[in-house]
């Protein structure tokens, strides 16, 4: 799992301030509008409330007009959502390369993916993001730039997730919705940039949808590169519920280790299911921002969903697509457990997993890679990372990418 809010040791204390902002303006929009209707009654019945009423009407005046300016603005903002053009140490639009947002259609289904890239002639790097329900196009943009050079880097809003959230009801999501669309739009860069194979990252939950994808469609995939690997999602769960309350006794945290008990060790499922996971979940993101042998642990949410990309439903939708699709589609990853049911994929495959990863326990990526049999398989350790190695040493991930990339440099040349 790859919850922002939860598991990525995001502060919550920034999200909840952008939602209290949002939440102030409509608050007070609903006040003045009940002060108007008030005044209003009053008037019909025959009182003298003209000063108040004049005054009532102005301040509805202003704040519909507020309104209506952040409604254009909305829209606007949607309309010029831009992915910003790659450009060289001078400041100037390298030739030939190619940055924008593009919505694509997979299996009926409207969903965004951006496409950046020094050049066309460079192999296809398909990002996939964590959650699920997670958007990570300004992310991977901010964070792994350095692969432009070397990659047509291909980052996909899964359907529910940020621009994509539209593209389906959260209740109707199922593991063969990821597997198609995935499929999808691997066919469908083949063909736009006229490549045979692609590379792919999956990272945390996109970990087991690149799974997914490598062992239904081998022929489509140089490598697959998972990170924050997921192995088995409900055993994940478990070891992370007790591994809360153990460091909670150990920081004396009686509150915490109550609350934990109270609500029980995971499955979680319906209403309670986004509730309960938060208070272990965010406990070991916590933990990890706190651990100084990761570098660079914390991640930059205001920034990101702040970003060029994202217009202002966008933006709304980047932490909608996170709460929804998690309450609803998480327990369908209940009975997956790769080491039984992907134990032999035909695609070479990486593991990039941080030494300090919490949410990913060692254990099972471990079990996981002395199971798996593949043509060619490596498990490579960042010894100041957490979940996110990729984020927390990222100048060394770009490197083990890029060592990969050479490896199969003769294929796509």
């Amino acid at each position: 799992m790859n919850m922002i809010i939860f598991r990525r040791g995001e502060n919550m204390l920034q999200i909840i301030l952008f939602l209290f902002m949002g939440l102030l303006f409509l608050i007070s929009l609903l006040f003045e509008l009940f002060l108007t209707i008030r005044c209003m009654v009053l008037k019909r019945k025959g009182k003298d409330r003209g000063k108040l009423h004049k005054k009532m009407k102005s301040s509805l005046i202003i704040s519909l007009t507020l309104f209506i300016c952040i409604f254009a603005g909305g829209i606007l903002s949607q309309l010029s959502a831009y992915t910003p053009k790659i450009k060289d140490s001078q400041g100037n639009a390298v030739q030939g390369s190619i940055a924008e947002l593009r919505k694509v259609e997979l299996n009926g289904r409207e969903e965004w993916i951006s496409i950046r890239g020094n050049s066309l002639n460079n192999p296809i790097l398909l990002f996939l993001a964590g959650g699920p329900g997670g958007s990570q196009i300004a992310a991977v943009r901010y964070n792994l730039e350095e692969l432009e050079k070397n990659f047509i880097v291909v980052n996909w809003d899964q359907p529910g997730s940020g621009k994509s959230y539209n593209a389906i009801d959260a209740e109707d999501i199922s593991i063969d919705t990821y597997i198609e669309d995935g499929e999808a739009l691997t066919t469908y860069l083949c063909s736009e940039f006229g490549k045979e194979k692609i590379f792919m990252v999956g990272e945390s939950w996109g970990s087991a949808l690149g799974v997914f994808l490598a062992k239904n469609d081998p022929q489509n995939y140089y490598a697959f590169i998972g990170t924050g690997q997921m192995v088995d999602f409900l055993e994940t769960e478990k070891i992370d519920y007790n591994l809360a309350i153990e460091l909670a006794n150990k920081n004396n945290d009686n509150k915490k280790v109550e609350k934990l008990i109270n609500n029980g060790e995971p499955p979680y499922y319906g209403s309670e299911l986004l509730g309960k996971s938060t208070e272990y979940l965010n406990y070991l993101g916590s933990y990890m921002i706190h651990n100084e042998k990761i570098h660079n642990a914390g991640y930059q949410t205001l920034r990101d969903i702040s970003a060029s990309e994202y217009g202002m439903l966008d933006k709304i939708n980047y932490l909608r697509g996170l709460m929804d699709v998690f309450g609803t589609f998480y327990p369908k990853l209940y009975n997956v457990d790769l080491r039984k049911q992907y134990s032999e994929i035909d695609v070479p495959v990486y593991f990039f997993q941080g030494r300090h990863d919490i949410n990913a326990p060692a254990k099972l990526v471990q079990e996981y890679y002395d199971t798996l049999k593949a043509p060619s398989k490596d498990l490579i350790w960042f010894e100041h990372s957490g979940h996110s190695p990729w984020i927390n040493e990222n100048e060394l991930f770009i490197e083990n990418l890029l060592k990969i990339r050479n490896q199969y440099a003769s294929d796509y040349k």
